[in-house]
């Protein structure tokens, strides 16, 4: 029975068992099909958020992690529990309010040189979109830009169309091309894995795709965790992995002396005048601490 799933359906849960549960609701009423599973991966909640979650759904799939695997581990612990055709990596702040997530298994289905694809994506409650695909990563400075970002939806992102990279809220894949590439690369934690991630697709000669017409509802504040320790010291140091796992020769020096020369030193100065010497400390954190993992470990591996 396990090779007759369509869609596995993956969730990382920390601390967040009251949108885990709102978001495995709107599942079971707006999925018509019978033919998928709901993964939910609990990362070390404080409390036993797997037992809760599987006493009120004994039809899905709960795993308890003893150690936080952070965003990329997380999934990938319930990728390795998934028996469907396709992967559905989905926030657990996220809901769907139709059945319109099946078009990207439908879209796939009909496009076999296509990897993987988001749905567009709109904050909760609202009309106003988060993600309508991403423009590219420039080569040196590695800045990008959510197109669509805090627009109202008037249907002008409307027509599916090639994105350079998926949103990690919400990004649906080929089992068969986790089974080429590798898994989701765990050395990040938390950001840019799924950045890397989509790379590796591209690398092996596989489309990425921003399809409209699957909707879902995240969350997440276009201001939330714009202050926090732990964003700056992650965002620094993961640009720098990111750099140097995604650059060759001259580019990959040009793009880590833009981080090391410009970009992290404006980050603190800025920081330091503001008195926020909490964020410029994370961000100085973020960049020993590269310099540590490049020194001590092979920082090319993609998961362990």
């Amino acid at each position: 029975m396990t090779n007759e799933v369509y869609i596995s359906i993956i969730t990382v849960n920390y601390n967040g068992l009251s949108d885990t549960c709102e978001m495995i609701d709107s599942l079971k009423q707006h999925l018509t099909i019978s033919s998928y599973e709901i993964i939910v991966i609990d990362n070390a909640s404080i409390n036993n958020e797997a037992l809760l979650i599987q006493e009120k759904y004994p039809e899905i799939k709960c795993f308890r992690s003893n150690q936080n695997l952070g965003f990329a581990g997380g999934n990938n612990l319930g990728i390795s529990k998934a028996s469907g055709k396709y992967i559905l990596l989905l926030n657990n702040d996220t809901y769907i309010r139709d059945n319109t997530l099946l078009s990207l298994a439908t879209f796939l289905d009909n496009n076999p040189s296509i990897g993987a694809v988001s749905p567009k994506i709109k904050f909760a409650d609202s009309n106003i979109i988060q993600f309508a695909g991403y423009t590219n990563l420039s080569l040196i400075t590695l800045r990008n830009k959510l197109i669509g970002f805090e627009q109202e939806d008037k249907g002008q992102y409307n027509i599916a169309h090639i994105s350079p990279f998926l949103h990690g809220a919400a990004m649906m894949i080929r089992k068969d091309i986790i089974r080429e590439i590798g898994y989701m690369p765990e050395i990040y934690f938390l950001y840019y894995e799924e950045l890397d991630w989509c790379e590796q697709i591209r690398k092996h000669g596989y489309e990425l795709w921003y399809i409209p017409q699957a909707e879902i509802y995240h969350k997440e504040s276009s201001s939330v965790g714009q202050g926090s320790p732990l964003r700056c010291f992650y965002l620094t140091r993961n640009r720098l992995l990111f750099a140097w796992r995604n650059r060759q020769g001259l580019i990959r020096l040009l793009a880590l002396a833009y981080q090391f020369l410009i970009a992290n030193p404006k980050n603190i100065l800025y920081y330091t005048s503001k008195g926020q010497l909490n964020l410029a400390k994370s961000c100085f954190r973020g960049i020993t601490n590269f310099i540590e993992m490049k020194n001590k470990k092979d920082i090319n591996e993609y998961s362990h």
